[in-house]
């Protein structure tokens, strides 16, 4: 569990949480490895003692008359079993097991499969009546034929030893109750340094004008922060150059608006001027009326592109072909009026691979815009008509889904080929109408679909060479 619980974290308590948490959880670890190596330190010295003892025994367990004896004096009795702190007991076994002194009951070592050595002291932890001992046990071969060794041993409680383990453990642990809340003090110390150019940096920051988007300056930045610096200068920069656009487009449809609306101001006063003469009067209201029509695309092209730009796009799947022969019946009349042939050739609503993951209604106005760029740049007159193909073509291979637009207009030199992406840019010397968004819009709604958009002469070599408009999406998978 960590220590510090807040809704909002900060870089500062995380840090110190993932430094002391980790200090804490292994504290009480160390209290247990500190406990068994003062264990195994206390036994140290006893054991010896004790196997010295078992030694001495193991002396006096002598063979006479054929028989195994063991005279131990009552005095050396009192010194062995002369303890304040312990009680000693001890036991000498014959080679037959039977009991020559000390305890009776005190329990044997563990049988075992293999011969038990001899001359060398063991040590085992025993329970003895309800007492926790620690015993130092040896073997004694006797000079007798074919006899078994003789058992000598010599147990004690463990109260000197846990009274040792304890110092030890008081030795070692108090002195971490002081060192445990300075090192917690000296991380809190070193971090609240560690920080500071985090803290300068932000005030920096904060010291800053809404309208200053320069870079951040890396100076006294962190290493681990200069990644973290750069995306924001990025981001900055490519802040700076939306607003920068923004204020362009602003200007350029104001710059826009303002002439259809002065020639609206104009003709009307005019018209005011004109009094009660019939003709001059229709003539400056039907002025007035296509001077509205070109303020009202105007502005429907700058809310399409604006929509276009702005909007996440819902994306479902939509039958290309269908749309476009939609559009290309909504168009018919206009182009009949300018005496343009307008057709549609290529693959069927049916046909597998038409369709793709994208908007209706923005591919809906991606369509239609090309469609209309075509027919406002193609001459016609009734006597040579022109002529505006769209295709559909899919390729079931490469799940590959075309549209294109064909004119038989003047073409696009290449110097202008990017050029006429760009908002309220127009064509060098044409005198068609429009506001120069359609492309633009065409441009944004193609990204949005991560299609590409591509320009080329329909007819190279040719005079004129007419306009070839290409738009590359790609297929909704798994279609039949």
């Amino acid at each position: 569990m960590k220590i510090f619980q807040r809704e909002q974290r900060s870089l500062f308590g995380e840090i110190l949480d993932w430094m002391l948490t980790p200090l804490l959880l292994l504290w009480p670890v160390s209290l247990a490895l500190t406990w068994l190596v003062a264990q195994g330190l206390a036994n140290k010295p006893f054991d010896r003692a004790l196997e010295y003892n078992a030694q001495a025994l193991a002396q006096l367990v002598i063979v006479q008359r054929g028989k195994v004896q063991f005279n131990l004096p009552q005095s050396a009795s009192e010194i062995l079993r002369a303890d304040e702190s312990d009680t000693v007991f001890f036991q000498v076994s014959g080679t037959r097991g039977e009991y020559l002194a000390g305890e009776r009951d005190l329990p044997r070592p563990p049988a075992t499969d293999e011969d038990p050595p001899t001359g060398t002291v063991l040590l085992r932890d025993e329970e003895y009546k309800g007492i926790d001992l620690r015993v130092a046990y040896i073997w004694v071969r006797m000079p007798l034929p074919d006899e078994p060794s003789a058992l000598v041993q010599v147990a004690e409680t463990r109260e000197k030893r846990s009274v040792l383990a304890t110092e030890i453990i008081k030795g070692v642990m108090l002195p971490q109750f002081v060192i445990l809340p300075l090192a917690a003090l000296l991380v809190w110390l070193a971090l609240a340094r560690g920080i500071k150019p985090l803290h300068r940096l932000e005030e920096r920051i904060r010291a800053r004008k809404p309208e200053d988007l320069s870079p951040i300056n890396h100076k006294d930045v962190p290493l681990e922060v200069v990644p973290l610096v750069d995306s924001v200068n990025d981001l900055l920069q490519r802040l700076h150059d939306s607003i920068a656009t923004q204020k362009r487009f602003l200007a350029d449809a104001a710059h826009q608006l303002k002439t259809p609306l002065a020639g609206l101001r104009m003709q009307a006063d005019l018209a005011q001027r004109e009094g009660t003469n019939t003709e001059d009067l229709k003539r400056s209201l039907a002025q007035i009326g296509r001077s509205s029509m070109r303020a009202t695309h105007t502005v429907n092209q700058l809310l399409a592109l604006a929509r276009a730009e702005s909007a996440v796009p819902a994306m479902q799947g939509c039958n290309l072909v269908r749309i476009v022969t939609e559009v290309v019946q909504d168009c018919l009349p206009r182009a009949m009026d300018k005496h343009i042939d307008l057709g549609y050739e290529g693959a069927s609503a049916g046909t597998p691979g038409v369709w793709l993951n994208g908007n209706a209604t923005l591919l809906t106005e991606l369509v239609r815009n090309l469609v209309d760029n075509a027919i406002n740049y193609t001459p016609s007159s009734s006597a040579l008509p022109g002529v505006v193909t769209v295709r559909v073509q899919a390729d079931h291979f490469g799940q590959i889904l075309l549209l294109q637009v064909e004119d038989s207009g003047p073409g696009v030199p290449l110097a202008e080929r990017d050029l006429i992406f760009q908002p309220f840019y127009r064509a060098l010397g044409s005198e068609a109408d429009g506001s120069g968004l359609g492309l633009p819009i065409v441009m944004e709604i193609a990204r949005q679909h991560g299609a590409q958009v591509l320009l080329q002469d329909a007819r190279p070599g040719h005079v004129p060479p007419g306009a070839l408009f290409t738009v590359r999406f790609r297929a909704m998978p798994g279609q039949q």
